[in-house]
């Protein structure tokens, strides 16, 4: 039986108050944006090239960018 792949957590700063502050992601994410659905929008992070000490490893920091909205 092989080991499922641990999700990656990400810390999100900024950003509306609604949106959680640690983020888990697929294991595979190797990507700059993180883009999160809130009401009839999307909030966008990027990646700031930083990273917190989780006791254990290191989880990667993304910053609010910008909103866009969804279209109709």
């Amino acid at each position: 039986m092989s080991a499922l792949p641990h999700p990656v957590l990400a810390l999100l700063k900024g950003g509306p108050d609604e949106i959680p502050r640690v983020l888990e992601m697929s294991p595979d994410w190797s990507g700059e944006q993180v883009k999160i659905p809130l009401w009839s929008g999307y909030e966008h992070f990027e990646f700031s090239q930083e990273y917190v000490d989780i006791g254990g490893g290191l989880m990667p920091v993304y910053r609010w960018a910008y909103r866009t909205a969804i279209a109709e």
